[in-house]
């Protein structure tokens, strides 16, 4: 089940921080748009982990 709870998470960091950039590119703020990229690659991350759980069982 942790599983899926991971890639949900990752799902919705990645969706808001695609968000966050474009807002940032709208307003032409650099910083904005670096921390919506950060959220999107934190999200990335939460859903690789997601799929490592699923493989390993949520044994992890």
């Amino acid at each position: 089940m942790g599983e899926l709870k991971d890639t949900v998470k990752g799902l919705g960091n990645e969706i808001a921080g695609n968000v966050k950039q474009a807002a940032g590119k709208a307003r032409n703020d650099p910083a904005q748009q670096a921390e919506g990229k950060a959220q999107e690659k934190k999200g990335e991350v939460q859903q690789g982990i997601g799929k490592v759980k699923g493989a390993l069982g949520d044994r992890v």
